[in-house]
């Protein structure tokens, strides 16, 4: 629905429906917040009770009005929005702004939430919320706002949120932070946030848009984020529910499913988006990405502060950063030894010391000789300003801020400043650095994070490629298509997902997995003691017999998995054992006879569906799984080169490729089975296939998994014939 937002976005006429002057109202707020923002269109309020408000002329219904205004904001009681949906609609109006709480965000409202979207959806028109504080559009001068508001000037960050919350802070924050449009998007029953994110990507004045999100928006958030790539504007992105109880408020504030973070993570680094942790973070880095910095590359950052404990900090951060901080060229430091007071030491990080300090010109100089050696990208200077200065103590700290402003128009490397705790930036100073191509942060270790985030690669057109394959084929498995709209009741698809989805059995599974080309451990089912002799006499001399059933996921709790049988009476116990317990488990279940597979390090290879997207996984198996909980997660379609490179940044690569005087293992060989295993989840459309353990042996000798379990999205017995017949896929 992104194309029909323009009106919605860029207001010219509004009508206030509830339009009332009674303080503390929504709609009072509104109608005083469109004053104060200066909007010059026409405004009409919508009350039976009234023929004014503020000024304004008031109809009774939205089907009064003289013309169909673009945006209608919403602030009546819920049962009476729906109702009025359908008339802004019939009546050919932009788009709406629903304030009213009482939706999808408790149980009782649902109702209410699909008689309001069905009626969006009938007349194809745009709606914002309900349950949300709605939009201020400060570039064109328009607030749908229902809450705490103070006009600045229009910068070119827009802020997509799910919390209302978070809007009304970072609206009115002090840091130097501008905005192009805000939007408060609330339940999201009509629009959501990917619907936001791919029209402000191509509208004037966008550079960089920040997203906090409560739930993971799915395959439209890709495509989203695809269409910032092609349009070149960086995305920064913070979802909340990284933990259970995070993932429980989140659903319960507004109604929406977290997704596993995971996956969520891997898509937002696939994208080449900017994760932020909080949001200071996500605020700080939108605002730096916005600047209009010429980004060179290189990760190569030089430090300049007055204090030898800035200094220290500094080093230490970027030590733990991905920047690096190179000694200075031996013509530098001789430049730098001629410009600096005796007490200070040429190096990076550079102390110049506070003996210059409010000197313009040998600030400037400064900057630009560290600028100019050919070891740096970046530069970035520590600048603190207190609040509330006067008379000289003013003036001193202006000629430092102009001082480093002249110092980066001269310099050939970006430059960028960061105060060293977060209330030293001063609001008025960060947007004059702002103005001048410098961003300005608010803290040390944020700064340090900016730095980094400019000197990554931009969004650009392979991004949005790769988005849109991982995009498609989580469509092709789901069914969905794009325009199939905002789920009214997350939880009923959850519900269907669940009755649907079975298991196979581990010997079915590898069946089905023998025919995809995976490698698996030689072995069958038996069906007696006899049969089972038979199988040890093929498979020996030491075989492994499991329990293998569709209801049965952990054998070894049952003491359905028995290892290194080798020999006949072994062989006949352990069958006697096990067929015992398969009668337990009826129809399916059955006795599994299997080579024992050379020893090898231990993977897990999975495939699932659980995420934003499908996704394969690949981590550190056995043992190490919970240790170390060292996982790669990528989106799928993905081949074996781009499974290979996520293995390789685990945190444990080492284990892999030889370190410690470790033999390498055969990477190729897993990362294959890993990107086979993704390929037959996407071409079976199945739920989830899992590989674990799968034994990698060393460089050449390949991989196999050794025990398997896959879950059906569709009807047992379509994959299930398919599986018995070796249909496996080309």
């Amino acid at each position: 629905m992104a194309e029909t937002l323009d009106r919605l976005l860029s207001p010219r006429s509004i009508a206030v429906v509830g339009a009332s002057d009674r303080p503390e109202t929504y709609a009072c707020d509104a109608l005083i917040n469109l004053a104060e923002i200066g909007f010059e269109g026409t405004v009409w309020g919508v009350n039976p009770k009234r023929t004014e408000v503020f000024g304004h002329p008031c109809v009774p219904s939205i089907e009064d009005l003289p013309e169909a205004v673009d945006a209608v904001i919403v602030a009546i009681p819920a049962a009476g929005v729906p109702d009025v949906i359908e008339q802004a609609g019939a009546r050919g109006c932009g788009g709406a702004v629903v304030f009213s709480a009482g939706f999808g965000e408790v149980p009782g409202g649902r109702d209410l939430q699909r008689r309001l979207v069905a009626a969006a959806h009938r007349h194809a028109m745009p709606v914002c919320g309900p349950n949300c504080n709605g939009i201020v559009a400060m570039h064109d001068r328009a607030a749908m706002w229902g809450d705490a508001f103070a006009s600045r000037e229009a910068g070119h960050v827009a802020l997509i949120s799910q919390s209302g919350n978070v809007a009304v802070n970072a609206l009115n924050t002090s840091r130097g932070l501008r905005f192009h449009t805000v939007i408060a998007s609330g339940n999201q029953a009509v629009l959501r946030a990917a619907d936001y994110l791919e029209a402000l990507a191509g509208r004037d004045g966008v550079r960089a848009i920040a997203m906090y999100l409560e739930e993971d928006g799915g395959p439209d958030l890709c495509d989203g984020i695809a269409a910032c790539c092609d349009a070149g504007v960086p995305v920064v992105i913070h979802k909340v529910g990284s933990s259970p109880e995070g993932a429980q408020a989140a659903s319960a504030h507004s109604a929406a499913l977290a997704g596993d973070q995971r996956v969520f993570r891997a898509v937002v680094d696939e994208a080449g988006a900017a994760w932020a942790r909080d949001v200071h973070e996500l605020l700080e880095l939108a605002k730096t990405l916005a600047t209009p910095v010429r980004r060179r590359g290189g990760r190569r950052i030089a430090i300049m502060t007055c204090s030898g404990g800035d200094s220290a900090q500094g080093a230490d951060e970027t030590h733990s950063s991905a920047l690096a901080l190179p000694r200075l060229h031996p013509h530098t430091t001789d430049r730098l030894a001629d410009l600096l007071p005796s007490a200070a030491t040429a190096a990076n990080p550079l102390d110049y010391t506070a003996m210059i300090w409010g000197d313009r010109e040998a600030l400037a100089e400064l900057v630009n000789a560290v600028g100019e050696d050919p070891s740096i990208d970046q530069v970035l200077v520590f600048y603190d300003e207190p609040h509330g200065m006067i008379g000289a103590s003013k003036e001193s700290w202006g000629a430092v801020r102009d001082g480093i402003i002249e110092g980066a128009r001269r310099s050939p490397v970006p430059t960028i400043v960061s105060s060293t705790l977060p209330e030293l930036l001063d609001d008025a100073s960060a947007w004059r650095f702002i103005e001048a191509g410098i961003p300005a942060v608010a803290g040390l270790r944020t700064g340090v994070l900016c730095a980094a985030a400019l000197a990554a690669a931009p969004p650009s057109g392979e991004h949005a490629r790769r988005l849109r394959s991982i995009s498609a084929a989580a469509r092709a498995l789901s069914g969905h298509s794009p325009d199939d709209g905002a789920d009214l009741t997350p939880d009923d698809d959850a519900d269907e997902t669940r009755e649907i989805a079975r298991w196979l059995s581990e010997h079915d599974s590898k069946e089905l997995l023998r025919g995809a080309g995976i490698p698996v451990v030689d072995g069958r089912t038996v069906q007696d003691a006899d049969d089972a002799l038979a199988a040890f006499g093929q498979l020996g001399p030491r075989i492994a017999m499991k329990l293998s059933a569709p209801s049965v996921q952990h054998k070894s709790d049952l003491g359905g998995v028995l290892l290194g049988l080798d020999s006949p009476q072994a062989v006949r116990d352990a069958y006697s054992r096990l067929s015992a317990i398969a009668l337990e488990y009826g129809e399916g279940a059955a006795v599994l006879a299997e080579r024992m597979a050379p020893a090898g390090f231990e993977l897990l290879v999975a495939a699932h569906t659980d995420g934003i997207v499908p996704a394969v996984v690949v981590g550190l198996g056995g043992i190490w799984t919970e240790i170390l909980d060292d996982v790669a997660v990528v989106p799928l379609p993905a081949d074996a080169d781009r499974v290979e490179n996520a293995l390789r940044s685990l945190r444990g690569a080492s284990l892999l490729t030889g370190g410690r005087g470790r033999e390498p293992v055969d990477i190729a060989a897993v990362a294959k089975l890993a990107a086979d295993a993704g390929r037959l989840l996407l071409e079976r459309r199945l739920a989830l296939v899992e590989c674990n353990p799968v034994f990698v042996r060393a460089r050449g000798e390949g991989a196999v998994a050794v025990d398997a379990s896959i879950r059906l999205r569709a009807p047992l017995p379509t994959l299930h014939e398919a599986a018995i017949a070796g249909e496996g896929s080309s």
